[in-house]
């Protein structure tokens, strides 16, 4: 028993001896360098701080409703539960992986009671030898323990792949994050924004409500025509057109934030009702060197991550060109009967050894191997796109901040300007010294004005939201010493 022992010992030690090379290529994660976004930010939206800023950054537009939204939308979004669920799996995926390397151990027991033929090859054998009995049993119970051999590393190789595809599952729901939460805050500076222009629809109604008014006086004491009347009437009409469209708007984006937070559409209406003021978009809290950026963008480092998996699939593929040994063994006893079943004379161990080699496939292993380079490479061109489209949504953002906020800005004077030549014109309309069109026209022009800066306030705290996208805010991103490469 003791020879039988160690010659099972020695086989697992020699297995371990040859398990220590892996074929393929090693991976080396790609060297990418981005020339400095030659878009920037104002020195008024720039500000140094530290990247925990950008992990949390819709608290920097100060508005506790926002953060409450992205609070439920963080607890309670259905896209991030799904891709909870699929990081869930790869980790499955990656463990089970990782426990093909080691050896499989299993119990095996069994009991067995029959009553021989005696017209069966053995039977007919037995029932001529004195004492022979026709009804037998057997107990077996023991250990048995198998494990390939991996000569060539492609069970290795197969576990770094499915560990690489588990960070990358990792990163793509960081990315679902951000995504969402880059939503749901769109979503609220949406309705923020119809809200405020609904509210200058409604005020430059009742101003246009009172001019009728007036109007119809003046008609009444015969200084003006029903021309002007029905001028005056069509102003208001103009006016009162805009609500429809802003309110589908409104609900539009009311609808989508609720299922962003996982509700049924109509959930958020009462507690958004009240009015409140577009939120100021904050300064920009963080680094915009394009390295930075694509340290804390959660898609380049699904794409880096899926990359890495293909590369290792180049190793799995190549090592089934080489053989492949298992071996196996078993502890066990087996008896007749209960009462001599743990003994020396039931003890029954065993060491099978098994060499699989395909020497001929019709070039099967070729064209598996190509296929994970053909893999590979795509992952590669996938990895390069990711980055440049980070740079692209950058670039995006930054010019989308500046000009929205530029635009912003003469728009505020040109609503202070045009509610001074409004006032002026009713002045002087009612004290009889210009007609009743140049009052018309103030009141259509401050009205388109009005909305227009309501509308454009919303896009800058909009443009906002998506640059901090873009700069991959949302999550604690890794320090800058360290790379995505695992």
């Amino acid at each position: 028993m003791k020879t039988r022992t160690g010659v099972f010992a020695w086989a697992l030690l020699a297995g371990f001896g040859l398990s220590g090379c892996m074929v393929g290529p090693d991976y080396k994660q790609p060297e990418v360098t981005l020339s400095p976004f030659h878009n920037q930010l104002a020195k008024a939206n720039q500000s140094q701080s530290n990247s925990a800023e950008l992990s949390t950054w819709w608290k920097n537009f100060n508005d506790p409703v926002l953060v409450d939204i992205v609070n439920r939308v963080t607890a309670q979004n259905l896209d991030l539960a799904a891709s909870i669920a699929r990081v869930e799996q790869a980790r499955a995926v990656a463990n089970a992986a990782g426990a093909d390397l080691y050896p499989t151990v299993d119990f095996d027991g069994s009991a067995s009671k029959q009553r021989q033929s005696l017209q069966s090859p053995l039977g007919s054998l037995g029932r001529n030898l004195p004492g022979y009995k026709r009804n037998q049993k057997e107990l077996t119970a023991g250990l048995t323990a198998s494990w390939e051999v991996d000569l060539a590393g492609g069970l290795r190789r197969g576990s770094a792949a499915a560990r690489a595809d588990y960070e990358a599952a990792e990163a793509s729901h960081l990315g679902t994050r951000v995504t969402v939460v880059a939503e749901a805050a769109d979503a609220y500076m949406q309705i923020r924004g119809y809200q405020a222009r609904l509210a200058v629809a409604a005020d430059q109604i009742s101003t246009d409500e009172r001019l009728l008014k007036l109007v119809n006086f003046r008609r009444s004491v015969g200084d003006v025509t029903g021309r002007d009347v029905a001028q005056a009437e069509a102003l208001l009409s103009q006016a009162r057109s805009t609500v429809p469209t802003l309110r589908i708007g409104l609900e539009a984006q009311l609808n989508r934030l609720d299922v962003l937070m996982g509700s049924q559409p109509g959930s958020s209406a009462q507690q958004l009702s009240k009015n409140s003021t577009i939120p100021d978009s904050p300064s920009v809290k963080d680094s915009l060197a394009p390295a930075d950026v694509l340290r804390r963008r959660p898609d380049i480092i699904a794409a880096e991550r899926k990359l890495a998996a293909s590369n290792e699939r180049i190793g799995a593929a190549i090592s089934d060109y080489y053989p492949k040994v298992s071996l196996s063994g078993a502890l066990g006893f087996d008896s007749i009967s209960g009462n001599r079943m743990f003994t020396s004379r039931s003890f029954q161990p065993s060491i099978t050894g098994l060499v699989r080699w395909r020497l001929f496939d019709f070039g099967k292993i070729d064209a598996e191997v190509a296929q994970a380079k053909g893999e590979n490479a795509e992952a590669l061109a996938l990895y390069r796109q990711s980055v440049l489209k980070a740079a692209e949504d950058v670039e995006n953002s930054l010019v989308s901040l500046s000009q929205t906020q530029e635009r912003q800005d003469e728009l505020a004077q040109e609503v202070a300007a045009l509610t001074r030549a409004r006032d002026l014109s009713e002045r002087a309309y009612k004290a009889g010294a210009t007609p009743l069109t140049d009052v018309l026209d103030a009141n259509k022009e401050l009205l388109v004005a009005r909305d227009g800066l309501n509308s454009t306030q919303a896009d800058s705290a909009r443009a906002a939201v998506s640059l901090f996208r873009a700069m991959g805010g949302g999550w604690d991103s890794p320090a800058p010493t360290q790379t995505s490469q695992r």
